[in-house]
């Protein structure tokens, strides 16, 4: 079986309750295609891990404001008026993480570690409920790996096995969330043929990958 599938045949690998990893910074390397697709599919009770909330009006800023989430784990809600009345209502809970210690989280899953160590956050609310570990002196909090059922990445160029490039700071959390769910749907501005890719180039190996779909530029 292929790996590269039309968008349309999605349905199959979402169903309620799902955690869902999104990548992408704000609007920069966000799967738009795979996110519109989705967001139709009336989907309940979702845990989404995702950098930031983006904007209410596009991408993956309106599927966070108009889907049916139980959570959102993210490092910053501010460009989302929409999440933001959500989390003051109680109707998503937020779980607020500074951007490092969340993408090292993620990276954690992906490499098989217990978990990473990390001083940001101490004095804060971040360290409640948290174990804090001392080393040297020093105080630090224990962040434990973060996973996902699917991951939804965005890849500007990719060959028919799965084989990734990513534009500029596109690359963003992309890579790492690749390494970090049981399923990854890459979405690609490009699908070239394999062996068409320069190898020293690929950022994401397509043992990474499960399934492709190409971008709709009119997304």
């Amino acid at each position: 079986m292929g790996k590269v599938i039309d968008v349309q045949e999605l349905d199959k690998f979402f169903k309620d309750e799902m955690q869902i990893m999104i990548g992408g910074f704000l609007d920069c390397g966000t799967a738009e295609t795979v996110l519109s697709y989705i967001n139709n599919l009336n989907l309940h009770s979702l845990t989404i891990i995702v950098n930031d909330a983006g904007y209410n009006y596009k991408s993956k800023g309106k599927f966070l404001a108009t889907a049916d989430i139980n959570k959102i784990t993210t490092s910053h809600i501010g460009t989302n008026p929409d999440v933001g009345a959500k989390m003051n209502s109680g109707e998503i809970e937020i779980e607020l993480i500074p951007q490092g210690t969340l993408v090292e989280q993620i990276r954690a899953h992906g490499a098989g570690l217990g978990g990473v160590l990390t001083p940001t956050g101490i004095g804060t609310k971040a360290e409640e409920g948290k174990k804090i570990i001392e080393i040297e002196g020093e105080k630090n909090i224990l962040a434990t790996p973060i996973g996902a059922d699917v991951a939804i990445i965005k890849a500007w160029k990719a060959d028919k096995s799965g084989n990734l490039i990513y534009r500029y700071s596109a690359k963003n959390f992309n890579p790492i969330m690749a390494m970090a769910a049981d399923t990854v749907i890459a979405e690609a501005e490009n699908i070239v043929e394999n062996g068409e890719l320069d190898n020293n180039n690929i950022m994401t190996s397509n043992i990474f990958v499960d399934y492709l779909v190409e971008s709709n530029a009119n997304n």
